[in-house]
């Protein structure tokens, strides 16, 4: 029986909605671009930095590269590099025999799957080839744009899942332990996640030094659906050597998506909807190019949400005198990526 006055219904969307959003683009002031929008972003920056946690000491980033093969298309370099103690990052790099080096290099993040071998269309269970059916095979996408493609394995998934026995895991999501146990460290996944996309870049940068494989490092990509869309938004936020973000099936209201439908732990930053919903992030990303993707009939991140999301990174674009530097993608069917028609669209803003 519920409590005296408790309302169920009370505990999802309408909360939410109504949250203050004390840093937020509409409740903090209009700016435009001068000193004032520099002063928001920038306190929205060092909010969004405290609230996904502590990151981990920078180390060694050990790098092995462990094999090179060479395929019709590309050339392919297995390595690894260390995010931090303990934390070893599986990796493959594509070169592109069609493009010209030093190649850009789009950073490829699978969402919810069975590892990094999706973004590299390489199924292993019929369910891997149904999801690769969704356009989700990113790297072998971008290589035949004749982009270098690095694909890493995110935390918790793949060769990064959860190692415990079985007995042990009492939820069938590989990333719930490790989202509650980074929260017991002062940390979340989003943040972690994101720290492993920066040291790729670093690694990125060692590759170009020590002349492993010609990457431009000043012209990297980061693109992914749903989980990996996610952590594609977050990271383009937090890490300014990101030249261009693509995130799909994941930009949208906080309240709306995960506030509101079921979505595993690690989409989760505790106390965000105190200070700002996805949109005003938006203003960590701008002036440089962004393009979120979605689906019309995506069941997790509503089309009504995503579209008046959309129109607030809109203002924020706006108010950072790039205006043009925004696009949405809109695919007529569910949780996916399209790839005909936003490859088109990335071209046209990364101007490569």
């Amino acid at each position: 029986m519920n409590a005296p006055g408790f309302a169920p219904e009370l505990c999802h969307a309408p909360l939410l909605h109504a949250a203050p959003k004390v840093l937020s683009f509409a409740n903090s002031f209009k700016p435009q671009f001068n000193c004032e929008f520099m002063v928001w972003r920038a306190a929205v920056e060092a909010r969004l930095r405290e609230l996904v946690g502590t990151m981990p000491a920078r180390c060694d980033l050990n790098l092995r590269v462990e094999w090179r093969r060479e395929h019709p298309e590309w050339e392919e370099i297995r390595f690894l590099f260390t995010a931090e103690p303990n934390a070893y990052v599986p990796c493959h790099l594509l070169l592109p025999k069609n493009g010209t080096s030093p190649y850009p290099t789009v950073i490829c993040l699978q969402g919810h799957s069975s590892g990094m071998h999706i973004s590299l269309g390489r199924a292993q269970t019929e369910a891997d080839a149904q999801s690769i059916e969704g356009d989700r095979n990113f790297a072998i996408q971008a290589v035949r744009e004749g982009y270098a493609a690095l694909v890493i394995e995110q935390r918790c998934f793949g060769e990064r899942r959860d190692a415990r026995d079985a007995s042990k895991r009492h939820l069938s999501s590989t990333c719930h332990h490790a989202s509650m146990a980074a929260l017991l460290l002062g940390r979340t996944m989003i943040g972690e996640r994101v720290w492993d996309v920066s040291r790729a870049i670093d690694a990125l940068e060692h590759i170009q030094a020590r002349s492993i494989a010609s990457v431009d490092t000043s012209r990297i990509g980061c693109m992914g659906n749903s989980g990996g869309g996610t952590i594609t938004y977050f990271a383009a936020c937090l890490e300014p050597r990101i030249s261009i973000a693509m995130p799909s099936c994941s930009v949208c209201t906080f309240a709306d998506s995960i506030g509101s439908i079921d979505h595993c732990a690690d989409n989760y930053v505790p106390g965000i909807l105190k200070y700002f919903e996805m949109g005003d992030l938006s203003c960590l990303i701008a002036p440089r190019p962004l393009l979120a993707v979605t689906g019309r009939h995506d069941a997790i991140f509503p089309i009504d949400a995503v579209q008046s999301t959309f129109r607030l990174i809109q203002e924020v674009y706006a108010a950072s005198g790039a205006p043009d530097n925004c696009r949405l993608v809109i695919g007529e069917a569910g949780h996916r990526f399209y790839a005909d028609q936003s490859w088109l669209v990335f071209r046209e803003l990364s101007r490569w």
